[in-house]
């Protein structure tokens, strides 16, 4: 064993680790022989210069710190192994010894995984969570069901009232300057929405088809145009069309345009059962959640920094993919809701410790009951999986490389283990 565990605390060890002479010796040759070309020697063509020539002239250590990069990682590696360790954030490197000929000794101090001192995790007592569908709840959906299928009808012999959509064309002012953004034609919008500055819709009420309205508002304070907030602005605005919602009839003639089903009791009573499935499934969701929580409030454990930190990271890259698939992205979300990057890292602090907390419970507690993935685990996962991506078991072990099996036996182990404590739990 080429390294020595030199101290261990606070979730902080430090190893100090020998490169032998000769595989520093190594480590130089390959600097020189890729850096070479580098180097103009007189007399020497370009990139032909022997080694001891270009280092009598630079000096001995001119490869040296190349070397290192390339010497330092394997040996770190082997240490890390030997030592049983498990590292949660890069090493900060200390070279103690170098000189020719010689071993090369450093150290390396690095944040590893903290243990974790679980209290009781077994027969736990936690409350039943149910939810019942009612009558109400189905007639909730047939509503939404309605609002999907009605149609607008346009109006043109009484003015605009609440809830109808209106098309209107409209110019802003502000201290009787028109303002950019504040010009719009063919517009959409539906009276009560409160789609716009608040009592702008309002003020549109009583309007006839052509009419022009004068409407005034203030931009709220926390407006996200900076040069707005908090400003007295009017807009003309012209009435161009009205429409109002037609609702359908619920009958069986509903039933049958919108479903498969002949009756509105048939639908109904599909309605029912997707309705109890889902609330079957909240409420197992929500039951593995309060059983997790009340396990994580007996365990004790000192978590780092950096393994918060990292999970933010995590937490932000996530947010930022959210954001961008919905048309943002995350300059423009800080922009709008006034914040800072850091803040919004500050938001995420309490959750993603939390999270490490409970990814460190699972893990221990999977570790301890010894509950192990096997490959008929993995191979259920990944039929589910090609099912989700309309594709076949085969194509997709075809797009999977070893890290992504590695998360998959992560996954599972973790729902393992999390079927294991809802098991052992007592829901009262």
């Amino acid at each position: 064993m080429n390294s020595t565990l030199v101290k261990k605390e606070n979730n902080q060890v430090t190893l100090e680790i020998k490169v032998s002479a000769e595989d520093f010796e190594k480590a130089v040759e390959q600097s020189y022989k890729k850096n070479r070309k580098r180097f103009n020697i007189p007399g020497f063509r370009k990139g032909k210069a022997p080694r001891k020539i270009i280092e009598m002239q630079y000096g001995e250590g001119i490869f040296y710190e190349d070397a290192i990069n390339i010497a330092l990682p394997k040996e770190y590696d082997k240490a890390i192994e030997d030592h049983n360790l498990e590292p949660v954030d890069r090493p900060d490197i200390d070279i103690e010894k170098i000189e020719k000929g010689k071993d090369l000794i450093f150290k390396a101090t690095v944040t590893v995984k903290p243990e974790v001192n679980l209290g009781e995790y077994k027969g736990i007592e936690v409350e039943k969570i149910e939810y019942n569908v009612t009558d109400e709840d189905v007639e909730k959906e047939l509503e939404k069901m309605k609002e999907l299928n009605a149609r607008l009808v346009a109006v043109e012999d009484r003015p605009v009232q609440k809830d109808d959509t209106v098309i209107i064309d409209y110019k802003g002012f502000v201290d009787g300057e028109q303002f950019d953004g504040g010009t719009a034609e063919n517009q959409t919008l539906v009276i009560g929405s409160g789609q716009f500055i608040p009592g702008f819709e309002e003020q549109l009420i009583g309007a006839n088809i052509g009419e022009e309205v004068e409407v005034k508002v203030t931009f709220p304070e926390e407006y996200h145009a900076e040069n707005l907030a908090g400003k007295e602005a009017t807009f003309n605005v012209t009435v161009k069309e009205i429409k109002y919602k037609e609702m359908p009839e619920l009958d069986d003639e509903f039933a049958k345009d919108v479903s498969e089903f002949d009756t509105l009791e048939e639908l109904k009573n599909d309605i029912k059962n997707k309705l109890e499935e889902d609330a079957e499934k909240k409420a197992e969701k929500e039951q593995r959640e309060k059983v997790i929580d009340k396990v994580i409030e007996t365990v004790e454990v000192d978590i780092p920094e950096a393994m918060v930190e990292t999970e933010i990271d995590n937490m932000m890259r996530d947010f930022d993919f959210q954001l961008r698939y919905q048309g943002l992205d995350l300059e423009k979300y800080l922009q709008f809701t006034n914040n800072t990057y850091e803040d919004l890292r500050k938001q995420m602090r309490d959750d993603a410790y939390n999270r490490v907390k409970t990814s460190l419970t699972l893990e221990a507690i999977g570790e301890k009951e010894n509950i192990e993935v096997t490959d008929e685990d993995v191979d259920k996962e990944l039929e589910k999986m090609a099912e989700q991506h309309k594709t076949t078991v085969e194509k997709m072990k075809e797009s999977f490389n070893t890290e992504n099996y590695g998360y998959i036996k992560n996954t599972i182990k973790v729902r393992k283990t999390i079927d294991f404590l809802v098991e052992n739990a007592k829901i009262v």
